[in-house]
């Protein structure tokens, strides 16, 4: 059983040659000040659980791609899947806040917001199994292409997480045979490479965003990016992407963001600014029709 500690937060500092290293080669943003900046950083690490580590930094204005940027991130080691576990957690209809998903689970550590949802008749939009049960499917386009969004998944098993990328088929998501599975996206990273993206308003402008990756070593980041506030603009994909990256991971892919980004943590509730209600405080929650959280194993 996993204690939750709560502890004076230390300062924690990403080695600079270490990132000049991963960022070395081809993609050449070892170069680039925001990228330089990024690697001094100083952030702020507190420990909730074994293996289970939260880390926060304001960027002040023009730091960071020009703007300012208020960033949460979670980090799970590899080595302690088995007493951090992920877990998924659906709404067929209903739409709750995240932290209401997490409200009487005893288990949950920390909790991300899911996949992209019907606002008006509630229910994901994008395919999502739980335990092995089909909660929603995917509401597909005219020419039954699965959309942006729908084109890779968070697959786990015995509360490993994965993330897959689609591979071609209409319902490619009825041959994944993980019980847990959520549609998500787009896929920003794929083997340490960035995906193509397009033009379109949802990559380029800044919104407040959701995003998974995984390290190299096998780590898992769940991270939160505030936005549509002075005290932080968001990001838009690419910037999404560059961060993804310069954290270390190799694979990664974008969640439903805007008035939905939320992170939640056990004993502290809510801890970046949803943006749903214009304030900066942890009061403006979107409701939602999923979550992807860490629970304590068994």
């Amino acid at each position: 059983m996993i204690k939750l500690v709560s502890i004076k937060p230390v300062v924690w500092r990403f080695s600079l040659l270490v990132l000049l290293v991963l960022g070395s080669g081809t993609l050449g943003w070892s170069q680039n000040p925001d990228s330089i900046h990024f690697a001094n950083t100083h952030w702020t690490k507190e420990r909730i659980a074994a293996g289970v580590r939260l880390y926060h930094h304001s960027f002040a204005k023009g730091t960071l791609f020009g703007t300012t940027e208020n960033i949460n991130f979670i980090k799970i080691k590899s080595g302690f899947f088995r007493k951090a576990k992920f877990a998924l957690m659906a709404e067929a209809k209903t739409l709750r806040p995240t932290s209401d998903f997490m409200a009487n689970n005893r288990k949950a550590i920390a909790a991300i917001n899911g996949n992209f949802f019907d606002m008006k008749n509630g229910g994901a939009v994008d395919f999502i199994k739980v335990d092995g049960e089909v909660v929603n499917i995917n509401r597909k386009n005219k020419n039954e292409k699965p959309d942006f969004h729908q084109k890779a998944a968070i697959v786990i098993d015995n509360g490993k997480l994965d993330i897959v990328k689609w591979d071609g088929l209409v319902n490619w998501e009825e041959w994944l045979k993980q019980p847990n599975i959520m549609l998500n996206g787009p896929l920003i990273l794929k083997d340490n490479q960035r995906e193509l993206l397009d033009s379109s308003s949802f990559n380029k402008n800044r919104h407040p965003r959701t995003a998974v990756g995984i390290t190299k070593d096998g780590a898992v980041i769940l991270l939160v990016v505030d936005g549509r506030h002075a005290n932080s603009a968001g990001m838009s994909l690419f910037e999404l992407t560059k961060v993804m990256q310069w954290l270390g991971c190799v694979q990664a892919i974008n969640f439903d963001g805007g008035g939905s980004s939320t992170l939640w943590m056990k004993n502290k509730g809510v801890i970046n600014h949803p943006s749903d209600n214009k304030k900066w405080d942890h009061q403006g929650e979107r409701k939602v029709a999923n979550v992807l959280y860490i629970r304590k194993g068994k």
